[in-house]
């Protein structure tokens, strides 16, 4: 049997604070002239509107950035996961 001390403590590790537990945030932009629409955790539209702000873009002008990045190394790879993984890349 687990102590009360253990047992809390557990309890404590399991419950996320403020997150959204993968809830997907859909929002639609024009990006290289026409318009599209990319659903990403309500965590990493943060992030990202962080590192816009950060380096003075808009965020269809820093994603239209990951989208040619993307397409040029990863074309096979989806836009919200190019955006995830820069995301973790400039976030650190």
């Amino acid at each position: 049997m687990m102590s009360q001390t253990a047992s809390s403590m557990l309890t404590s590790v399991e419950r996320p604070i403020r997150m959204t537990n993968g809830a997907l945030q859909k929002r639609s932009m024009r990006i290289a002239g026409h318009r599209t629409s990319i659903a990403l955790e309500a965590e990493f539209w943060r992030a990202l509107e962080q590192i816009a702000a950060t380096r003075g873009l808009s965020m269809p002008t820093l994603i239209a950035s990951i989208d040619q990045k993307r397409a040029a190394s990863a074309p096979e790879a989806s836009l919200a996961s190019a955006v995830r993984v820069y995301v973790l890349q400039n976030k650190i």
